[in-house]
């Protein structure tokens, strides 16, 4: 193992795997490939390594502000973090699975996209992926995505307005699936509901310091440290080296297998500068789409639950309304994120909640390159499909709230991001719908892995990380099963 090796001691070298960035995507794949595949394997990390410490005393997740990185046309921001463990680092750690009928929305509903693989198909590597993560979940939740393992830890404890809808609507409330430790384990430390999960003060959330090291500290691990990638190097039908730049000097490095992880806009930028382009390289750039709610109360307090978000509601969720307009899924906080309710004695008696929709992707919201060939985003904003579904979810509000003692429900406001940036390198069924198939392999470089969130061909309503991490799970157990290509 060399962590933050020197470009110098591996320039021109030859590894068995060559991995570009180090996120959930990456990191889950070498997780799961190591296990089963002798490799001299190779880590190229645009950032830092941040110890949790540093993270604290610096209050931030990174050094590189993720703005710096790429241009846009948009004041849309695009949250993502550039430092070793990529966004394990700054992650609120929410980990839903994707509902079964969000891999064919196209086959159920005839709009979007399917997947060319289905949840079934995915669901041991959840499972999998929910173990490495220690997940904390609702039971109940089994009867709405089937699971083959119980979760490894007990839901966290739901608020006073939570187990009111859990009681009135048991099979569509259930407590928030999360990465934030319901009960300690050898590595972190129990959630203690501080609301800073961002930056987690008590290391309760599962981040790479505390439960990915061993994926970088592995003896056939060498990491290169602010390594910015800059392209692929290919031949007929394979990628045969890649090329770095480290404190302004270019270098490459050669390898039989490729793992680009980057983002879902710096890895279409690492391609489009490779001469990878192609009709949905770059395109359909998309994330959820979210709105602020807030709900007075009559009598009840809330704020009693044990972690930030407590409760998922998924009684706007699934449908035949699909087919004209989007999914939602309601988010029950135990946060402040309006303010304190400023009459006397009543301080506690309200519940922020997020709606968010899904997205349709849409070719014109693109990941493209500019004059100095770094990413440029170009934005036109979410589908009308998003839109009309947040409409629809937010006339139905009143309704999905009856059990409770709702006073007044208030808008406030659209929410400039989820933080999750997913599509332009979209995984389908050929080159003629996709730019990965379904074991996430390049169409055409057969020796190119694309892992990470940039492969989703929709947009769910949940939060993709869990995914992402078990996508990379089952990519990896099936190519290193193979044999890599020379």
């Amino acid at each position: 193992m060399v962590l933050g090796i020197r470009p110098e001691q591996i320039a021109n070298e030859h590894f068995d795997l060559v991995a570009i960035g180090s996120g959930f995507g990456s990191a889950f794949f070498l997780h799961a490939f190591a296990k089963q595949r002798k490799a001299r394997i190779l880590v190229l990390e645009w950032g830092r390594h941040n110890t949790h410490e540093w993270q604290l005393e610096q209050n931030v997740n990174t050094d590189i502000e993720d703005e710096t990185t790429y241009k846009t046309n948009s004041d849309k921001p695009w949250n993502y973090t550039i430092g070793l463990g990529g966004g394990t680092n700054c992650w609120f750690a929410q980990t839903p699975r994707f509902h079964p009928n969000d891999f064919r929305l196209k086959s159920l509903y005839g709009v979007g996209n399917d997947w060319p693989i289905s949840y079934d198909e995915l669901e041991p590597f959840y499972c999998d992926a929910e173990d490495v993560m220690s997940i904390s979940g609702d039971p109940d939740m089994a009867a709405m995505m089937p699971r083959s393992r119980p979760f490894p830890q007990p839901p966290h404890h739901m608020s006073t307005p939570d187990r009111m809808m859990k009681t009135a609507q048991p099979d569509q409330h259930f407590v928030m699936p999360t990465a934030r430790a319901r009960v300690p384990t050898a590595q972190r430390s129990s959630c203690c509901a501080n609301l800073r999960c961002g930056l987690c003060p008590v290391d309760a959330k599962f981040t790479a310091n505390n439960g990915l090291m061993h994926v970088f500290e592995h003896p056939d691990v060498s990491v290169c440290l602010g390594a910015e990638v800059r392209r692929l190097d290919h031949i007929g039908g394979s990628v045969r080296s890649v090329a770095f730049v480290h404190e302004g000097k270019e270098y490459s490095v050669s390898g039989d297998l490729f793992i680009l992880g980057a983002n879902a806009i710096q890895s279409p930028a690492i391609m489009l500068r490779s001469g990878l382009s192609g009709e949905f390289v770059g395109r359909g750039l998309h994330e959820s789409y979210g709105w602020n709610f807030e709900a007075y109360l009559d009598g009840v307090d809330n704020f009693d639950g044990s972690t930030i978000t407590t409760g998922l509601n998924f009684g706007l969720y699934d449908g035949a309304h699909r087919s004209d307009h989007a999914a939602a899924l309601v988010y029950f906080e135990n946060r402040w994120q309006h303010g304190m309710r400023p009459e006397k004695g009543r301080v506690r008696q309200t519940l922020p909640l997020i709606i968010v929709t899904e997205d349709l992707l849409d070719p014109e919201n693109l990941v493209i390159l500019d004059e100095d060939e770094n990413a440029f985003v170009s934005f036109a904003g979410a589908s009308d499909y998003a839109v009309k579904g947040m409409a629809r979810a937010k006339e139905k509000l009143a309704a999905l709230l009856a059990p409770l003692p709702v006073e007044e429900i208030f808008d406030r406001g659209i929410r400039r991001t989820e933080s999750h940036v997913q599509g332009t390198l979209r995984m389908g069924s050929s080159p003629a719908d996709s730019v990965v198939d379904r074991d996430m392999i390049h169409h055409q470089l057969r020796n190119l892995v694309v892992v990470g969130s940039s492969t989703y061909p929709s947009c769910s309503c949940a939060n993709p990380s869990l995914t992402a991490a078990a996508l990379s799970l089952r990519a990896a157990s099936r190519i290193a099963g193979k044999e890599m290509a020379g």
